[in-house]
């Protein structure tokens, strides 16, 4: 089966079909880090895989966890927990890597677990708090406060999250990849 419409190129340079550019509107993948639930608007999420073998990289921080090879690509990946200054946790079956495409730069996010995917209009996004218990860490790649239900979730700017990540291990990866 073919698709038709429209081409539409995005923010990132991927092309899309304009419907379904329109169906990703609004939509969010939540996680859990912690205590808290995250959301990344789901047209940057690439694919989520299961946690696997990553090869350390010496001398980066420690949220940088190293790199993985995902079908011939090579993907740098951080560990969410250690980038917010939570505690550490241990990895397990529900485990994953978020591996997210931002402005054609592929990065793994390390996560406890996938929550779901949810619906959060624009009129119920709230700019973030300036106080409470957020982490000074967390609170400068949160964008906004969405309200799903009764709950809220924390959406991320993943363009600020990859911008502050160690540009050396994300250059090397890309000049890996176009070997």
């Amino acid at each position: 089966m073919s698709e038709t419409g429209n081409l539409i190129q995005q923010e990132d340079g991927t092309l899309v079909f304009a419907d379904e550019r329109d169906e990703q509107k609004g939509k969010y993948m939540t996680f859990k880090s912690g205590r808290e639930y995250f959301g990344l608007k789901i047209q940057y999420v690439f694919e989520i895989i299961q946690i696997q073998p990553i090869t350390e990289i010496p001398e980066t921080e420690d949220y940088i966890k190293g790199l993985i090879n995902l079908r011939g690509k090579i993907i740098p990946v951080i560990d969410v927990h250690l980038r917010f200054n939570q505690e550490p946790f241990e990895y397990n079956d529900r485990t994953c890597i978020i591996v997210l495409n931002v402005n054609s730069t592929m990065v793994g996010l390390i996560v406890e677990k996938i929550a779901e995917v949810v619906e959060i209009k624009e009129e119920d996004i709230l700019p973030p708090p300036n106080a409470g218990r957020m982490d000074q860490a967390e609170r400068k790649y949160i964008y906004g406060i969405g309200k799903v239900g009764d709950t809220v979730k924390l959406l991320l700017d993943p363009d600020k999250l990859l911008n502050d990540i160690d540009s050396s291990v994300v250059d090397q990866a890309n000049r890996m990849n176009e070997e």
